[in-house]
């Protein structure tokens, strides 16, 4: 019986300051995500970055939700101020053990207000590239062409040299011709493969021009413009159909010949041009 009157007691005591500190929670947290969701469509009404967004509407809730904690403890009589000082010692320790952490946090929130890059551009750094897809503030996320994700810690992009390709790319491919062959019939052709491709864009305008003459015959450079995320497939589609369409045409394509002069019994090699 004695328990028994000291467990009532208690609950008499504390039973509604829980109850009131559970409650608060509850509100706390269903109040944050109803204001973060309303910051986060205020927000996309306008012109600022996802990242930045994303940031601002979880810094919204946790500003919510921690205020509503503060309620809940100031049920139970804790002095806010003592418990305040103590987190900030305990959080300077956490700091130093996290040293690397924060340096990526640091690093993130200078790529979202700096902005080198942005989301769906195809950049190279740090010895990767690909398509970004995502940017946080610890690391970015990029997916590479044969479709895996790389991970880049944002530290190692914050001060590292950048290329960012943005949006398209062009491409260098290269087709020959025989010396004796016209030009204008092969152009031509390169011009009609370039304009059926759908993946090729129109603006900017493709490169066609002969860019060396040499053992092998006439280089035909060509240089089309696509997305970023379709530069493999574009390389392959154009040399399959450019081989296709010489073909068609009855172009020579120029390649590498030997012949054989045979001077008194023996074998001489010539390159023939």
């Amino acid at each position: 019986m004695g328990a028994s009157t000291v467990v009532n007691d208690l609950a008499i005591r504390y039973g509604f300051q829980v109850i009131g500190a559970v409650v608060i929670l509850i509100v706390g947290a269903i109040a944050a995500r109803w204001i973060g969701s309303l910051a986060d469509r205020r927000l996309r009404k306008g012109t600022m970055e996802p990242p930045m967004r994303i940031l601002i509407v979880r810094v919204v809730r946790v500003v919510v939700f921690a205020v509503a904690i503060v309620a809940a403890l100031d049920k139970f009589g804790v002095q806010i101020a003592p418990l305040i000082a103590g987190i900030g010692v305990a959080g300077i320790g956490i700091g130093f053990a996290l040293q690397g952490v924060l340096s990526n946090v640091v690093a993130g929130l200078t790529i979202i207000m700096t902005k080198p890059f942005r989301v769906g551009e195809f950049i190279a750094v740090a010895g990767v590239n690909g398509e970004v897809i995502h940017i946080d503030l610890p690391s970015t996320v990029l997916i590479h062409a044969d479709r895996s994700r790389v991970i880049v810690p944002n530290k190692k992009i914050v001060g590292e040299i950048l290329h960012n390709f943005g949006l398209i790319r062009q491409l260098t491919i290269t087709v020959g011709v025989g010396d004796s062959a016209d030009l204008s019939p092969a152009l031509s052709a390169v011009q009609d493969v370039l304009a059926r491709n759908p993946r090729v864009l129109k603006d900017p305008a493709p490169t066609v021009g002969v860019s060396a003459i040499g053992d092998a015959g006439i280089r035909i450079a060509v240089g089309p413009w696509t997305r970023g995320a379709d530069v493999g497939a574009v390389e392959a589609e154009l040399y399959q159909a450019l081989i296709e369409e010489f073909r068609g045409r009855a172009i020579g394509m120029g390649v590498p010949r030997r012949e054989i002069r045979v001077v008194n019994g023996t074998p001489a090699t010539a390159a023939a041009r």
